[in-house]
């Protein structure tokens, strides 16, 4: 056999035994691995290579293959069962910002300088120090940071009001291409679909994204991007409607002079006024 094809056949079969071999390890995301972890992945295919090029015996190679994967694989179980085997392999998350004061001593620990430290917050959009609380180095040597509570941007539950939860939107158009699954998970249909896209004056070819969110709005994003199509209004308008008709009511109460009508005309405008206000974290958001 030619050199040149059992390179090509011993490659081949390295790459989807390498493949199986980080699948073994499990899916870990460059930006979040530890030290260890990197080095790991990169002893794997560096012997991976040499293997291939036949620069190092195949089966001393795959012994030494077959440690560095074997090893990781049980080290990270026994982290699973013990702490102080977590920590000896991943190392410890490690304090820079505690009570708004920076930790020098452990950004030497680290080796942090202040100016790599003010670039991280600001990556964090921490602009001014004087607004951090508490920041922190993850064993992947990225920061995480809390803003002081005056620094804090302001949610619904401070200003003590109920939002409705949201839920997972769901992809129903890709590429011109329409997708059953999606539309059956929401219990919807291509008809439902393709009546909201006549409405909205658009085919499904000339649409690149079509997502539905948990409240049945379809957002599409088209191919053309010169050509403008009305987002869904549905939830807004409701709410509109409602207010509407209980202003409608009140209208009613101040104009009549029978004092019965305008009982009546003021008990519908507060039942459509709880319920206005028990619908408004459904309907805006």
């Amino acid at each position: 056999m030619k050199e040149w094809i059992d390179v090509l056949i011993r490659s081949a079969s390295l790459f989807f035994l390498t493949l199986l071999l980080v699948r073994i390890l499990g899916k870990r995301q460059p930006s979040r691995m530890t030290p260890f972890n990197f080095v790991n992945y990169m002893v794997i295919a560096i012997i991976a290579a040499l293997i291939s090029v036949n620069l190092i015996n195949p089966v001393w190679g795959s012994i030494a293959l077959g440690v560095w994967v074997i090893l990781p694989v049980t080290l990270d179980y026994l982290a699973l069962k013990s702490k102080w085997i977590h920590d000896l392999v991943n190392g410890k998350p490690t304090i820079l910002v505690k009570d708004g004061k920076v930790m020098e001593e452990n950004l030497i620990q680290v080796k942090c300088t202040g100016e790599e430290l003010l670039r991280e917050l600001r990556s964090k959009n921490a602009f001014n120090l004087a607004d951090v609380e508490f920041a922190v180095m993850e064993t992947t040597g990225d920061i995480n940071v809390m803003m002081k509570s005056d620094k804090k941007p302001v949610t619904p539950f401070d200003l003590g009001r109920k939002v409705s939860p949201r839920p997972e939107p769901q992809t129903v158009i890709l590429d011109g291409n329409i997708l059953n699954e999606p539309l059956s998970n929401l219990g919807l249909n291509q008809e439902w679909l393709k009546v909201q896209l006549e409405n909205m004056g658009v085919t499904p070819d000339n649409v690149f994204i079509g997502q539905v969110d948990g409240s049945g709005d379809l957002y599409i994003d088209l191919f053309d991007d010169a050509l403008q199509v009305p987002q869904p209004k549905v939830k807004e308008l409701v709410f509109a409607n409602l207010e509407k008709c209980q202003a409608d009511l009140m209208s009613f109460a101040l104009d009549t002079k029978d004092p019965k009508i305008k009982n009546m005309y003021l008990q519908n405008a507060n039942k459509i006024e709880q319920i206005t206000v028990k619908l408004e974290p459904f309907l805006l958001r």
